[in-house]
């Protein structure tokens, strides 16, 4: 129980206890806590210096325990009447407040760890071959992206350009989206030492949503034999809040069944991070598609696992983020691409959300990403 007024429905309550950055009346951006419609201005009521910073980077690199310290503080906070007088005047309601990036991403890495959506697109690719590679059940595929154009939701998604082909030049006619999660780093590794699946929780904050526009056009042409690029590298937009892993002990679910044995630094039997996490996906305020976050093929775990296994080390408020998430079935997938071969026109707007089982039986929010597309500057 809590003396703060919820909503019965909220997906905000003292299970979840997402953290953000907010401003307000043009006022310094400074640390929250979001509490069913409210948001608690962690600096105000804490003076605590890492919370007025206007990034969570300075409380990530704290590390687990400050960070069950504070989880544990707001939920005895919130749920004793004795702290409702000295509260209470630092809860403001969160459509009064602007929301900003929540950190301070110093690196970008985005996987292609969804089966489903592996084979949806290869199948396309690849029509008359195997559409998954040769490598992709044996190991986490990814690819280092541009932490410099990663966004907070409803920044504007404006048209890229680039080469479409051979001579062709110009605005991308194939814009797309990708219906991600992703897991914010907290606490730093050291260089040269792999962080293991078991270590996961001793790095990784929380999980936010991500949607990594592409350009279907422009990487078509420039990504054989490097990869992504511009079709890319344009805009990444992530969710404002962030929720606690510990928020998500409930979501934990065993990955599917490996279809390859996995070397050991991968092997996650006794670690299991697969994520019962549910996305929604809407264009136009249209519901799409659910793609469902629990049968992805490889967790978050071996991800970091495998980011790190040649002595490449994480930092406070790197970024990585899962993959298009796509179920097998029709409707679940996190693409236009897959769901339909149709693609994005100015003006339209897409908008991410999920939900997750929470500890108290019900479920909890990831809260949305959302951002609508604006034309191509003129040349």
């Amino acid at each position: 129980m809590t003396w703060l007024d919820l909503p019965p429905d909220t997906g905000f309550g003292l299970d979840n206890l997402p953290l953000g950055v907010f401003s307000r009346d043009g006022g310094a951006p400074r640390t929250g806590v979001r509490i069913g419609d409210l948001v608690l201005d962690l600096w105000e009521s804490s003076s605590e210096p890492e919370h007025g910073t206007g990034s969570l980077n300075a409380f990530l690199a704290r590390g687990p325990e400050a960070w069950r310290h504070l989880r544990e503080r707001l939920r005895s906070e919130f749920t004793d009447e004795a702290y409702r007088g000295a509260l209470e005047p630092f809860l403001v309601p969160v459509d009064q407040v602007t929301m900003h990036l929540p950190v301070e991403v110093g690196d970008y890495v985005d996987f292609y760890g969804s089966k489903a959506h592996a084979e949806n697109v290869g199948r396309r690719f690849r029509p008359d071959g195997e559409p998954l590679t040769p490598n992709w059940r044996h190991l986490p595929i990814g690819y280092h992206g541009r932490a410099g154009t990663v966004r907070v939701s409803g920044t504007p998604v404006v048209r890229p350009s680039g080469q479409r082909g051979p001579g062709d030049f110009g605005p991308s006619q194939r814009l797309d989206i990708e219906a991600e999660v992703g897991f914010v780093v907290g606490a730093a590794s050291e260089p040269g030492t792999p962080v293991p699946v078991g270590r996961f929780e001793d790095h990784v904050f929380g999980v936010c949503l991500v949607n990594d526009w592409s350009a279907r056009d422009l990487q078509a042409w420039e990504y054989v034999p490097l990869g992504p690029f511009l079709g890319k590298s344009f805009l990444t937009s992530v969710s404002p809040w962030v929720v606690p892993l510990a928020a998500l002990e409930a979501a934990r679910v065993a990955p599917p069944p490996r279809e390859v044995p996995l070397l050991p630094y991968l092997d996650d039997a006794d670690q299991p991070w697969g994520l019962d996490v549910t996305l929604e996906v809407r264009h136009n305020g249209e519901l799409i598609s659910r793609p469902p976050f629990a049968g992805h093929y490889w967790t978050a775990a071996q991800q970091l696992a495998h980011l790190t296994v040649n002595g490449a080390n994480v930092r406070t408020g790197d970024l990585f983020a899962s993959g298009t998430v796509s179920g097998p079935e029709p409707g679940q997938e996190g693409s236009l691409l897959e769901l339909s071969g149709t693609f994005l026109d100015d003006g339209d707007v897409v908008t991410i959300s999920a939900t997750a089982p929470g500890l108290g039986g019900g479920r909890i929010s990831l809260g949305e990403v959302t951002g609508r597309v604006e034309p191509a500057p003129v040349p």
